[in-house]
């Protein structure tokens, strides 16, 4: 039988708020085409000594006009976690955004584990083995640090839009020596 109403229709005009109820499949595909797994490297000397100054932040987002605000809220009740915030201070996009390694590796990780994303497949699983490397505090140490920074300039085509070089932040590291000795 065929139906105008939306599942939950009735208890919408009950409550005056409409609620809706994501399906797995949908969200993997919306994340597909509206999401974000990735890295970004900032430049901290105070608290990132140990790794010359640079820290790694892992963000797991979905973005869309502020008008759509409502979608982007019940990814954060499917998930359990994030949060909804501007994209910008003055941007009209709103970004549903996780950055919490606990609630990555807790929520994020596991879904996308069990409903893999088609178009974002390779940034995922690298995504997944820089939180998982991270909780395990490997990118404390200089050479894990290296090691989990090179996986997340694979990321997002190659790390094509960064603003810095892996040269400018890794200078005089083991594998920028090895590719300038090729040059010469």
């Amino acid at each position: 039988m065929s139906s105008d109403n939306l599942t939950g229709a009735d208890n919408q005009q009950e409550t005056g708020t409409f609620q809706l109820e994501l399906d797995p499949l949908w969200v993997v595909g919306f994340v597909d085409g509206e999401g974000c797994f990735c890295v970004s490297v900032h430049h901290n000397p105070r608290n990132a000594r140990r790794t010359g100054g640079w820290q790694l932040h892992p963000v797991f987002q979905v973005t869309q006009h502020q008008r759509h605000r409502a979608v982007l809220e019940e990814l954060r009740t499917f998930f359990a976690c994030g949060r909804v915030r501007p994209k910008g201070p003055r941007s009209s996009v709103l970004a549903y955004a996780v950055d919490s390694l606990e609630s990555l590796e807790g929520s994020i990780l596991p879904f996308f584990e069990q409903y893999p994303p088609a178009v974002k497949q390779a940034d995922f699983r690298l995504f997944a083995v820089i939180v998982r490397s991270m909780r395990r505090k490997e990118h404390l140490h200089a050479s894990r640090f290296e090691r989990v920074l090179r996986l997340a300039y694979a990321m997002n085509a190659d790390g094509k839009q960064r603003a810095r070089s892996l040269e400018q932040i890794l200078p005089g590291s083991s594998e920028t020596a090895r590719q300038a000795s090729h040059v010469t």
